[in-house]
């Protein structure tokens, strides 16, 4: 085997990668159905952090990327809870809807998609997967009696399979 030199480091970065975080785009960009504003690189709830608004600046409108996916029936993180006791349904609906709403307060990507009924549980789908994780992870804390498995998909893919299983 070939010993490598100190300075030939250089990464290089699989095609997916470096498509996925494109340079930053100029101006302001409003999308067209959740009002969320793109500047400094990044998507915003609102303009209250923008300064130097001016009349001039080039503003743009088309639909952000949490918008696109939901537009493209598209997710990253997929939730499926089975066996749920009927009494405790309610509140674990109503734990995902606040759980996502402050999440989507503090990162407009962060989105919950939608909240199915199955035959045998629920199927809970995000836009992000950190916010699927991290919503399944809050589930299991607050109700306790759920098995938690976690698997994440093959490399050039972003989506994560969660499931739940309660036990009675």
């Amino acid at each position: 085997m070939e010993k490598r030199k100190q300075y030939d480091n250089k990464i290089i970065l699989p095609r997916a990668e470096t498509h996925e975080f494109s340079k930053g785009k100029s101006g302001l960009v409003i999308c067209e159905k959740c009002d969320a504003v793109y500047y400094k690189k990044s998507w915003h709830r609102n303009l209250r952090d923008y300064k130097d608004l001016k009349e001039n600046l080039g503003v743009k409108f088309s639909l952000c990327p949490a918008c696109e996916m939901i537009k493209n029936r598209q997710f990253e993180g997929e939730i499926i809870i089975k066996n749920i006791p009927v009494k405790i349904k309610s509140d674990l609906i109503n734990l995902a809807k606040t759980f996502s709403k402050r999440a989507f307060e503090r990162d407009p990507m962060d989105r919950l998609i939608d909240i199915k009924e199955t035959k045998d549980g629920l199927r809970i789908t995000t836009t992000e997967n950190q916010l699927a994780v991290k919503l399944a992870k809050k589930i299991k804390e607050t109700f306790k009696k759920a098995e938690l498995k976690i698997t994440y998909s093959p490399a050039p893919s972003d989506v994560v399979y969660i499931r739940l299983v309660f036990s009675h």
